[in-house]
């Protein structure tokens, strides 16, 4: 599952890292030595699958020692601001960025080129779209290098990023490093952006939810839009298309730290990023300074992706769970009901009504629980949705409408466009998933017995997958060190009631990443993406890990941040008045 795409603007309101479900994780880079083979990924059954690993590796290796000596190699001391050294310490030429981003005049843009296929390095290029704003150094402090930043998705774009060197929460962290976004191969403007449809139709308005338990007709009429967008991706990408994985976005991943003259990377991901994180640590693992993992996939190969997707329903049951109890704590603001089955029994009532007559003839059941599902992502949008549907059931359907119909911005149409077709490409070519509806059709309608919420829509997004075009899927990497190879110590930060990304994934991550790997767990609460402004005690266990690597302890755990106010009538907490939160929020 993946959260709709999220403007520059107002993902810096949320940065919250993290996305729907995807995959994961330095120090000796472009000085030389070669980096590690491929030691637990197979690119496809057989001899010829490893030897095509070992190439795309050895691929990677080429074009990473290409990108860091076309631009002086290595760094100087850490620090080191001299002009002359400063095109060889980037291994980038960082200059405006497009306008269209949004970004203003402080951050500064680049472009990376990377084959499309690192078997044959040389070959086809694409490019990679970086932004970058340079360490303050405010109050005398040393130069620490970049901190790269995943937000997820797939098909997440990072390119925000540096703007939150300006938060108080990232003041500190920013003084020390270069904060470095990039849009991932296929999105946005890092080349040809993917595309698997017309633009034009990817969000109709209104348009139907999938119920609890749907009907046959209403199966059959999904599986024939999941084939049709299946073959929609391969006739836009043509032979591009299987090169849309986490494996190249790894590979990607290294030639940028190489560009950028790191010789370990320091990176934070969130929600998929963390997976490629920790992907791209086990592949590279000589090549790791320090990582952050924000709301953790689950990284066993036996889940990537079908039964992460699966595990989803649950969780985001809970955490719809959690919204209906605090609407029902707060009925004598909304009046939708005190027990959270009297506010369920509310929200099917404007469900109904939809059902019969869209909301200022675009918001339909889709709309609806589109909207409602961010609940299950972020509590601060709690009082905006609740006092939402408090309006339409007194009469009032504007602020229903106001937060739930779609940008009529054709460009906003084109970059949910973009961003889901790389959701779906990543996440078909990273792994098997069932070719036959028989096996989808029995763990779904298993599941939505007890997880209505989220079920079947999850589903059905993913459907496409059974019918993916592309033969050679990659099988996933089994994440974790060699024993020849140990990593430093790494950090995963979770929220115990997380839906998008069970708080078992973090556990299975820390496990996976060794004895050096540290868990934060924010007790009690469901938010994805903990870093960056909603929780104090869980940002200074990070601050203290980027700026100094203590990890202060195997397992720690903070309280839950405060839940929301029932004040709000609109979705300003999660943009606070002159006070943004820090991180993405995650594309899941």
């Amino acid at each position: 599952m993946r959260m709709p795409r999220v403007p520059a603007t107002v993902a810096l309101a949320a940065l919250a890292l993290a996305a729907s479900l995807p995959m994961t994780s330095g120090a000796e880079a472009a000085a030389g030595t070669a980096p590690p083979g491929p030691p637990r990924v197979t690119a496809g059954p057989g001899p010829a699958g490893a030897a095509r690993a070992a190439a795309e590796a050895a691929g990677a290796e080429l074009v990473a020692r290409r990108a860091a000596a076309a631009h002086g190699g290595l760094p100087g001391p850490a620090g080191d601001k001299a002009p002359g050294r400063q095109g060889a310490r980037d291994g980038l030429e960082f200059g405006p960025c497009p306008v269209a981003e949004g970004l203003g005049p402080d951050v500064r843009c680049g472009t990376l080129r990377v084959p499309v296929d690192y078997a044959r390095p040389y070959a086809q290029q694409t490019q990679i779209l970086v932004s970058r704003i340079a360490a303050s150094g405010a109050g005398g402090v040393p130069r620490q290098g970049a901190l790269v930043y995943n937000p997820g998705g797939p098909g997440g774009n990072g390119l925000f990023f540096p703007l939150v060197a300006g938060l108080p929460e990232w003041r500190r962290i920013g003084a020390a490093y270069d904060l470095v976004g990039y849009a991932p191969r296929g999105v946005g403007r890092s080349g040809r952006p993917l595309s698997c449809q017309n633009p034009a139709r990817y969000a109709p308005a209104p348009s139907g939810a999938a119920g609890a338990q749907p009907d046959a007709a209403a199966k059959e009429a999904r599986i024939a839009a999941a084939r049709a967008y299946a073959r929609g991706c391969a006739e836009r990408a043509g032979a591009a298309l299987g090169s849309y994985t986490t494996l190249n976005n790894v590979r990607d991943l290294y030639v940028l730290r190489a560009a950028l003259g790191e010789s370990g990377l320091t990176f934070m991901g969130a929600s998929y990023g963390t997976y490629l994180g920790a992907v791209y640590a086990t592949l590279y693992p000589g090549h790791v300074r320090r990582m952050v993992f924000d709301s953790a996939v689950d990284p066993d190969p036996r889940k990537v992706w079908y039964g992460n997707n699966l595990a989803q329903a649950p969780g985001f049951e809970r955490r719809w769970a959690d919204f209906r109890a605090w609407a029902a704590r707060h009925h004598d603001v909304y009046g939708l009901g005190a027990t959270p089955g009297a506010v369920q029994a509310s929200y099917d009532r404007v469900r109904a009504a939809l059902a019969r007559e869209p909301a200022g003839g675009v918001v339909g059941t889709g709309q609806l629980h589109a909207a409602y599902l961010r609940a299950a992502y972020y509590d601060e949008v709690w009082p905006g949705r609740a006092a939402a549907l408090a309006a339409f059931l007194r009469g009032d359907p504007r602020p229903l409408v106001s937060l739930a119909a779609p940008d009529p911005d054709p460009a906003v149409a084109a970059e949910g466009e973009n961003a889901t077709a790389v959701y779906t490409a990543t996440l078909c070519n990273d792994a098997p998933w069932p070719a036959d509806w028989e096996t989808w059709d029995r763990d779904n309608t298993e599941l939505a017995r007890t997880a209505p919420f989220e079920t079947w829509t999850n589903a059905f997004l993913n459907l496409p997958c059974a019918f993916w075009p592309v033969r050679d899927r990659q099988r996933p990497v089994d994440v974790g060190p060699r024993p020849d190879a140990p990593l430093p110590g790494t950090l995963i930060v979770a929220a115990e009631r997380d839906g998008a990304t069970p708080y078992g994934g973090a556990l299975e991550l820390q496990r996976r990443l060794g004895p050096r790997a540290a868990l934060v767990t924010e007790l009690g609460a469901g938010t994805h993406g903990v870093v960056g402004g909603r929780n104090g005690c869980v940002d200074a266990h990070v601050e203290r890990y980027l700026l100094t690597g203590d990890t202060a302890g195997s397992r720690v755990t903070c309280a839950p941040h405060p839940e929301p106010a029932p004040v709000s009538l609109d979705d300003r907490a999660a943009v606070a008045k002159g006070h943004p939160r820090a991180l993405l929020p995650p594309v899941v």
